[in-house]
């Protein structure tokens, strides 16, 4: 199918837009990696979950700083893009037509920090309508794959489908500064395993991660919840039939996080 890539951003902390670390550069330099602009992004982020798959639909986006204990300043960047109601009218007939019912649709959320932290340094314009669709962690990632799956066809309108979550998330040993690159090491066996993985097409292995990858049932799991896993699925299944995976970024930040980013 041609159309634009979908991508998978691992947003890392917050602290993103005011530290120097090379995630934060990348997505800096982002327009030049992808020259061609959006007509409109539909952010997938882990911090968005519902009982029943919710889209926003707003006219202007509200910055939800949903986060704690952090220097006054991040409190103070506000991303207000436009709202984009009519890509969420047509999310919400593409996710019926596929038999993902109901969809529900918010008329007042604005955009959460998995969505706006590599927005603010992707488009620091916010000149471009964001929508928002919901996670649901209590299923599993077949369905994320087949809510990605029933949206690929947005990629031909030149939609941007992103994915933001994180490659690796376990607030376990999350401690450290955010510019600390060396990583522990079950958070580089996941990472790798990964990486292999969606390069090599083994993409049913990526869905069943919650069995298939490294340390998936012990205490050093990199995802001991799925909600920054499961918007790499929807990424996945948004590129469609076909799909080839490039890691188009690889650094490590809090020494736990993976900040790799993928396009399909």
């Amino acid at each position: 199918m041609d159309g634009m890539d979908t991508f998978f951003i691992s947003h890392g902390s917050p602290m993103a837009p005011l530290i120097e670390a090379p995630a934060s550069e990348f997505w800096r330099e982002w327009q030049r990696f992808m020259p061609k602009k959006p007509k409109a992004i539909l952010a997938i982020s882990a911090h968005w979950n519902t009982v029943h798959p919710e889209v926003n639909s707003v006219i202007q986006n509200d910055t939800i700083h949903d986060f704690n204990n952090f220097p006054p300043e991040l409190y103070q960047i506000q991303y207000n893009a436009p709202g984009a109601p009519d890509l969420a009218g047509k999310v919400t007939e593409l996710l019926k037509d596929a038999g993902v019912w109901p969809v529900h649709v918010d008329w007042e959320r604005g955009l959460d920090h998995g969505a706006w932290i590599p927005l603010h340094l992707m488009y620091p314009e916010a000149d471009i309508p964001v929508c928002q669709l919901s996670l649901q962690i209590d299923k599993d990632g077949s369905h994320h794959y087949r809510m990605g799956k029933a949206l690929a066809s947005l990629r031909r309108e030149g939609i941007l489908i992103m994915g933001s979550g994180g490659a690796t998330h376990n607030d376990r040993d999350t401690a450290r500064k955010p510019q600390d690159n060396i990583p522990v090491p079950w958070a580089v066996d996941f990472d790798i395993w990964l990486n292999d993985s969606l390069t090599a097409g083994r993409f049913e292995d990526v869905i069943q991660f919650e069995e298939k990858a490294p340390h998936a049932n012990t205490e050093k799991t990199s995802h001991p919840t799925p909600d920054h896993f499961l918007p790499l699925l929807v990424a996945l299944g948004a590129a469609g039939e076909g799909a080839k995976a490039e890691r188009i970024h690889k650094s490590w930040m809090n020494g736990s996080l993976s900040m790799a980013c993928f396009a399909f």
